[in-house]
């Protein structure tokens, strides 16, 4: 019988937190994320480097590869505390991309590839989906052709989350082989990078097209589909844990300007309505977290992982929609303006929860997994 999981964090874990709050509490400023947020290519470049000194980047990645060596359930306590702020950093990008090396490479290639990204030196992203993130990931018209012994890659993938920020693009391709994953240079000739208007402009996302792009033998990785299936579901459980510390900011937020604000001689929060919306949203995002951490700590168990992933990003993507409107309705005016950070969750919400696929194609593969 598999031990039981349980979601009590250990004391380390409780100061992983901490630690990740209190950083990015003194350097995440609201106003320079609005600015952001108007650009086409978001990114806290000071607050990413002083994540790549906390080695906070490969947190989940071993060792020998130049990580930390820890677990999903720590690379979600992470993405828990940046998820609460808004941090525009690609992180999330990064992760997914050392997750399908690890699935897909060699030894040789984890050691040459792995460190980069771990280190922060260098941003990866996966380049998989050519239509919306409901389609097959998998499956890839872009091709990796070979002759007299190079390699040549053409296609165009899109929605590409941090592309205009990326400088390593982990590639699907199909061979006459079968699929395969390819590291390529977002300076390589033949790289053309498009930004891509986005609901969210925090996390950046581009067209990226490869025109007849040289490849050397030694960044062509074979077993791309079981990498890109493991790597969607890492973005998937961190994306839940993000979405977790949106819903919490949400109610957090909720809350104090329901105790604070007085109408007809009241505070708010002493309304019946705003009351219940307040309740309501507790139960939301303490119900989401729970299945975030359970998606987390059984990533590395494909029978549960398999229940758990789709159904975190169900629950987790609801809980934040609705906490994130409903905080806009109940700060009323002042909801609306640019110049609270309300409408930056509204946004980060609605976007998160179409990323890596919509609710409803999880939703079809949960009633798979268990065999509705």
């Amino acid at each position: 019988m598999a031990d039981a999981i349980t979601f009590a964090r250990t004391d380390e874990q409780n100061m992983l937190a901490s630690t990740v709050r209190e950083f990015l509490a003194a350097t995440v400023d609201y106003d320079a994320v609005r600015t952001m947020s108007t650009t086409d290519n978001a990114f806290d470049a000071a607050t990413w480097q002083g994540l790549a000194e906390m080695g906070l980047i490969g947190l989940h990645v071993p060792d020998q590869f130049g990580g930390a060596g820890f677990t999903a359930i720590e690379a979600g306590i992470v993405f828990e505390e940046l998820g609460h702020t808004l941090t525009a950093v690609p992180l999330l990008s990064c992760v997914m991309a050392s997750t399908a090396i690890l699935a897909a490479a060699n030894d040789e290639q984890k050691a040459r590839f792995l460190p980069w990204i771990a280190s922060g030196e260098k941003v990866a992203t996966l380049a998989v989906f050519e239509e919306s993130h409901d389609n097959d990931p998998t499956s890839s018209a872009t091709s990796l052709t070979q002759q007299d012994g190079s390699f040549t890659l053409s296609g165009t993938k899109r929605y590409v989350t941090d592309g205009p920020n990326a400088s390593l693009f982990l590639v699907s391709a199909s061979t006459p082989d079968g699929g395969a994953l390819v590291l390529v240079d977002s300076d390589s000739d033949g790289v053309e990078v498009i930004p891509t208007h986005a609901l969210d402009p925090t996390r950046p996302l581009a067209e990226v097209r490869f025109d007849h792009v040289s490849i050397v033998a030694a960044d062509v990785m074979q077993g791309a589909g079981s990498g890109i299936r493991t790597a969607i579901d890492m973005g998937v459980a961190c994306l839940a844990n993000e979405q977790v510390g949106g819903a919490q900011w949400c109610l957090e937020t909720s809350v104090e300007y329901a105790k604070t604000r007085f109408q007809f001689g009241r505070a708010i929060g002493s309304f019946q309505a705003v009351k219940h919306l307040c309740a309501d949203m507790l139960v939301a995002v303490e119900h989401a977290r729970s299945v975030a951490r359970h998606a987390a700590a059984s990533f590395d168990d494909p029978a549960e992982s398999a229940i758990a992933v789709p159904l975190a990003r169900s629950v987790c993507s609801d809980a934040f929609v609705t906490a994130a409107g409903d905080t806009i309705q109940i700060l009323g005016g002042i909801g609306f303006t640019w110049e609270h950070e309300a409408h930056l969750y509204l946004k980060r919400a609605k976007s998160a929860s179409i990323l890596l696929g919509s609710v409803y194609a999880y939703r079809d593969r949960l009633a798979d997994a268990v065999g509705i």
